[in-house]
C-alpha cells in the first residue's frame, strides 16, 4: 500500500490507536491541534509542533527569509490559538542544505523574533543539523491555557454554528499568484503577504474560550474542506456550509475574476489562513458575535452548521447544492 493511497490523516488513523489508549486522565493526545498535559491546579500545558520543508510548505527563492522565520513560528502559535491558550516557550530545529548564508539565517531568525515579541513567547532550546538538499524547519511550542477554558475538536453538538474568525483563502490565493508567477500588483501583493505572514489569532483563541457556548475550535492549517472533516472525525458530526457566507476579501474576490480561479475552491481548499473555526451553541451565537464584533472590530461569520454525521461535509450556494473541484491540502495525496 502506497501513502498516496491512504492520504496523510489515514496514515495518522493507523498508528494513533495504540497511543490513545489508557492516556492518564486530562490528557488529550493525537487528534487535536495540540497535546493537552496537566500541569500545576487550575492550569494545562499545550505542546504542539509543526514542520515546514522547503518546495513542501515554502518556496525559498520566493520568501524572504525574515518572512520564514516569522511564518514559522506563527503556524505554531495558531495551534495554541485553536485550543485557547497563551504561548511560553519554543523550541527550534533546522536542517540547513549546503549554500545557505550565515545572513540568510541571521534575517531567518530576526524574523523568528518578529513574531515572538508580541506574542511573548521565549526561544528556550532546540538542535542544528545539516540536510542534504533542503531546507527543513521544525517548531515546536509550549504554552498554557486555564483548565475549564480547553477547547478541543471534540466538543461540536448537533445544530451548532460553524463560524470563522477572519478571511478565507487569501493565502491559497497567494500561493497561486507565486506558482503561477503572476504580475503583482496592490491585490496580487495582498496575497502573497497573506501567504507569508499569517497572523495567529490568539486574542481571538483566548477570548473565544473563555464563552461557554464555544464548544469546539480549531485552527484553518489544510483549508476548511480538510479542516471540518477533522472535526467531523472527532465530533462524530456532519457539517453543512453555505459558500456565500465565506468571509472573502476584496484582492481575493479581484483577482478570482481577472484569472478565472473558481473563488469558493480557493476559499475552502487553499490552506494556511490560520484564522480559527469554531462551533458554537445557537442559543449563544448571537450574543458571542455581537461581543467578538465589540471587541475586534470585524464580524465572526457564520459560514454553516452541524448536521448528523451520515450526510458528511456538504456545500450549498444559494441553496443550490455543489461539489468544490479539489479538496483541502493532504501531504501524501
Amino acid at each position: 500500500m502506497k501513502l498516496s493511497e491512504i492520504g496523510e490523516f489515514g496514515l495518522i488513523a493507523r498508528f494513533s490507536p495504540a497511543f490513545l489508549k489508557r492516556l492518564p486522565e486530562g490528557v488529550v493526545g493525537i487528534g487535536d491541534d495540540c497535546a493537552v498535559l496537566p500541569w500545576r491546579r487550575g492550569e494545562r500545558l499545550l505542546v504542539t509542533t509543526d514542520m515546514l520543508v522547503e518546495d513542501s510548505h515554502f518556496l525559498r527563492k520566493e520568501i524572504a527569509p525574515r518572512d520564514l522565520g516569522d511564518k514559522s513560528l506563527a503556524v505554531n502559535l495558531s495551534d495554541i490559538a485553536a485550543m485557547g491558550g497563551r504561548p511560553r516557550w519554543a523550541f527550534l530545529s533546522l536542517g540547513i542544505p549546503a549554500g545557505v548564508e550565515v545572513e540568510w539565517i541571521d534575517e531567518f531568525f530576526r524574523g523568528l523574533a518578529r513574531a515572538a515579541r508580541p506574542a511573548a513567547v521565549r526561544l528556550v532550546g532546540g538542535d542544528t543539523t545539516k540536510s542534504p538538499d533542503r531546507l527543513v524547519v521544525n517548531i515546536a511550542v509550549v504554552g498554557t491555557v486555564r483548565a475549564g477554558r480547553v477547547k478541543t475538536r471534540s466538543g461540536a453538538r448537533m445544530g451548532d454554528v460553524i463560524a470563522v474568525t477572519g478571511n478565507l483563502g487569501d493565502s491559497g490565493g497567494g500561493l497561486r499568484v507565486l506558482l503561477e508567477r503572476r504580475r503583482r500588483g496592490r491585490d496580487e501583493n495582498f496575497l502573497v503577504r497573506a501567504h507569508h505572514r499569517p497572523r495567529p489569532h490568539l486574542d481571538e483563541g483566548a477570548w473565544l474560550a473563555a464563552r461557554p457556548g464555544v464548544t469546539a475550535m480549531m485552527d484553518v492549517s489544510d483549508g476548511i474542506d480538510s479542516d471540518l472533516h477533522r472535526i467531523m472525525e472527532r465530533s462524530r458530526c456532519g457539517v453543512a456550509v453555505e459558500l456565500e457566507r465565506l468571509p472573502l476579501s476584496k484582492p481575493l474576490r479581484r483577482c478570482a475574476a481577472k484569472y478565472g480561479w473558481d473563488l469558493y475552491e480557493v476559499a475552502a481548499s487553499g490552506g494556511e489562513d490560520y484564522c480559527l473555526l469554531a462551533a458554537i451553541d445557537p442559543k449563544s451565537f448571537a450574543s458571542v458575535a455581537a461581543g467578538f464584533k465589540r471587541r475586534f472590530g470585524r464580524p465572526l461569520a457564520a459560514v454553516g452548521g452541524i448536521t448528523p454525521a451520515r450526510r458528511g461535509l456538504s456545500y450549498r450556494l444559494s441553496g443550490v447544492p455543489v461539489r468544490l473541484g479539489r479538496g483541502g491540502f493532504d501531504h501524501f495525496k
